[in-house]
């Protein structure tokens, strides 16, 4: 008699902070693009912690994993404490983790460990000093512990820097979208950069490719640190009015304002803030407002390494202005759901349902009444046959 064929062992993967725009991209691959090799485990905060090392080592050894992805932040503006607890601290105990396991690691660095300039290669990090942010301290704090893993203690690990992501289904508001939020609700009167600033930016949709590239040619990407963007940078005026034209608004208008200025700005805005906090109503700045700095400089990274390694990019034209179309459609209609943005509302939302129980709602009850408040068909079936089954009597095969 024929043997059955074995089923193929899928690698069982832990995935942290997959509820963000990286992990949750990752997440979403995983289940639909790659389901009989990998089984992927991303466990909520409840459940796994990466402040808490006994939490790492109940879950990850009672989970056995073939491998970990860390992609896991805290919030740009978070504290010192909460910045070195999850950036450094989690990264740290998920590689020793990793390390006691013989697993391998990825982990997920930031383009804000890197100084400013241009075609900036993996090894041109920051010094590490006291007037750093808390956010880039800490992502740089984690690069230098894991390389030192990595040299003296046999860690397999790859680090992958991301520059200014891009992609959908990110439910913060932050980073580019950010940009294209202010723009699109007419935030922005003028041009806070000036001429022939760039950047690099990372397509999301790009990133599961990579990373399940570097799962199945480990000894290619281990020990490594790559710079994931696109190849070519970006003009960030020029990619403002290209919004601009798009979204078809006035603003902002094609004026450049000079950095003392908007400090200036800052400063004063700082103050209202703190005046408005006196009367019980609360009000921050955006957390990118730590970076304006960076859109007065350029920052772009160099991406000859990955380039020349075995990974071929699958969609090799696709950029932030090609998938700009579907990034305004994706976000505009989440923002105008949401109540954010009421310019493009007509638009982007909205059909004959939604109209009416805007305008007709005792109209659009009276219908659902005569229409819609019978019983499933399909379900009353179900509930049918399974009690003639269950009435039958049972086969006696004594």
């Amino acid at each position: 008699m024929a043997q059955a064929p074995s089923q193929k062992k899928r690698s069982l993967g832990v995935l942290i902070g997959g509820s963000g725009l990286i992990g949750g991209t990752l997440a979403y691959y995983f289940k639909t693009q790659a389901p009989d090799d990998f089984d992927i485990r991303a466990p909520s905060s409840k459940k796994l912690s990466v402040r808490n090392a006994q939490d790492i080592i109940t879950y990850l050894k009672r989970a056995k994993p073939d491998f970990v992805i860390n992609a896991a932040m805290a919030s740009l503006d978070s504290d010192a404490q909460l910045a070195f607890e999850v950036n450094y601290l989690g990264s740290v105990n998920l590689a020793r983790a990793c390390c006691a396991l013989n697993i391998p690691y990825i982990h997920f660095s930031s383009a804000a460990v890197l100084p400013h300039g241009e075609n900036l290669a993996e090894g041109d990090q920051l010094p590490l000093t006291s007037n750093l942010s808390n956010y880039a301290k800490s992502k740089l704090m984690a690069e230098l512990t894991l390389e030192h893993m990595m040299r003296h203690h046999g860690l397999d690990c790859t680090i992958i820097r991301v520059s200014i992501v891009y992609g959908e289904h990110d439910h913060k508001i932050q980073g580019f979208h950010r940009l294209l939020f202010a723009i699109a609700d007419e935030a922005v009167p003028f041009l806070f950069t000036k001429r022939g600033v760039k950047h690099s930016y990372t397509n999301a949709a790009k990133i599961p490719h990579f990373v399940h590239h570097v799962l199945l040619n480990r000894k290619e990407f281990s020990g490594q640190t790559y710079h994931f963007a696109d190849p070519e940078p970006v003009a960030l005026d020029d990619l403002i009015l290209t919004i601009r034209a798009y979204l078809e608004v006035k603003l902002p208008r094609e004026i450049y304002v000079p950095y003392p200025l908007v400090i200036t700005g800052k400063f004063f805005l700082e103050r209202v803030a703190g005046v408005l906090n006196w009367f019980g109503i609360t009000a921050r700045l955006p957390p990118e407002y730590m970076f304006l700095k960076n859109v007065y400089q350029s920052q772009t990274v160099a991406t000859e390494k990955l380039r020349r390694s075995s990974y071929v990019d699958p969609a090799p034209d696709e950029d932030i202005y090609t998938r700009l179309p579907k990034l305004v459609i994706y976000y505009l209609t989440r923002w105008a759901h949401l109540n954010l943005i009421t310019r493009f509302r007509d638009q982007f939302v909205g059909n004959e349902l939604a109209n009416d129980f805007i305008r007709h709602p005792d109209e659009l009850l009276g219908s659902i009444h005569a229409d819609s408040l019978t019983p499933w068909y399909s379900l009353l079936q179900t509930d049918e046959l399974t009690a003639e089954a269950s009435s039958e009597p049972a086969d006696d095969d004594s």
